[in-house]
């Protein structure tokens, strides 16, 4: 998507600079994804980094309520993390200029974050459908948005690919539920190459990821959810104990469901609620919701290359066409901004 003018507004965008306020992890997806998008849809984009005062609250209430007063925008974009915003300070802003808070994480964190945050922005904006009407029972029409794909650097060449370094590869995080995964595929002989933070070869930085993705035949998306499968429930007291206690156990869309096909590369990915409203299952996308269907699904795969083949340049092109961070942002403005 190419966005021919920009807008003719000023925008304070408050976000996180780092991962996870570290500088030691890299830029966060803050930066990346929310900021430089922003500076290509308006003339005046101020970032509001909040990384070097989360420790210190009262200062950092106290230096963005200057920051805006100072700069005066026309909206202030803020990508929720934690409790780092007082309500307090919130209602001062919403009440002297136009707020929006973009809130990813509603499947699992809803009633205990986004229900107490939401009503103190002049806009939320959800990526989780199911949440809608659990706004709308405290007054908020929200904006329904969803997670999206960043391109990198450089277009994916031919898609697909013409020559592969994985057969079968996972990008993200370490986890237990992730790890039991991959065993279970491993007892099916697919091995599966895994890169992330917790992982033997390490975290990796997105122009890297883009590539695993374009040079991977099979790409698996795993969730991080709880995983409600009874064998990996009982592998352990603390496996145990975490289902019934987290409230992570909702599975959603993400990022990842779009940045794999954006690559160039091919999909296979647990199956989410909605999923079919952004991807067509079986054109566009693989799904498996068990080991064992995960296993049939490489294998078939593995065995049909031009249908493999064709899955992922039909991904690409609606990925590329519809689901960017680009494009759901400059939704976004239009419905706020007109």
């Amino acid at each position: 998507m190419e966005i021919n003018k920009k807008r003719s507004v000023k925008i304070l965008a408050v976000l996180m600079e780092w991962d996870y306020c570290d500088p030691k992890r890299g830029p966060s997806l803050d930066q990346e994804y929310f900021y430089k998008n922003l500076l290509k849809l308006a003339d005046m984009v101020e970032p509001f980094w909040y990384d070097p005062y989360i420790k210190d609250l009262p200062r950092l209430q106290e230096l963005l309520l200057n920051k805006a007063k100072e700069y005066k925008p026309d909206l202030i974009f803020f990508v929720p993390y934690l409790d780092q915003f007082r309500t307090a300070t919130l209602d001062v802003l919403k009440a002297q200029y136009s707020t929006i808070a973009w809130f990813g994480d509603d499947t699992w964190r809803f009633d205990s974050y986004s229900s107490k945050l939401a009503p103190h922005f002049t806009y939320a904006a959800t990526t989780d459908v199911f949440s809608i009407s659990r706004y709308k029972k405290l007054g908020i029409t929200p904006l329904v948005t969803q997670w999206a794909a960043q391109p990198g650097s450089e277009e994916p060449g031919p898609v697909p690919a013409a020559v592969y370094d994985h057969e079968v590869s996972f990008v993200g995080g370490y986890s237990s539920s992730r790890a039991w995964y991959i065993e279970q595929l491993a007892k099916h002989g697919i091995k599966v190459s895994c890169f992330g933070a917790g992982w033997p070869a390490g975290k990796v930085s997105f122009e890297e990821m883009f590539r695993i993705f374009y040079r991977t035949r099979i790409n698996l998306n795993l969730s991080n959810s709880i995983s409600s499968d009874i064998r990996f429930i009982v592998t352990s007291l603390r496996s145990i104990v975490n289902y019934l206690r987290s409230p992570k156990r909702a599975e959603q869309i993400k990022a990842r469901n779009f940045e794999i096909p954006l690559a160039g590369g091919f999909q296979l990915t647990n199956y989410v609620a909605g999923l079919e409203k952004y991807l067509k299952i079986g054109e566009e996308v693989a799904v498996f919701s068990s080991p064992e269907e995960c296993a049939q699904q490489i294998r078939y795969y593995l065995e049909n290359e031009e249908e493999r083949a064709r899955a992922a340049l039909m991904g690409y092109k609606r990925t590329a066409a519809e689901h960017t961070y680009l494009v759901r942002l400059e939704r976004i403005l239009t419905e706020i901004l007109g």
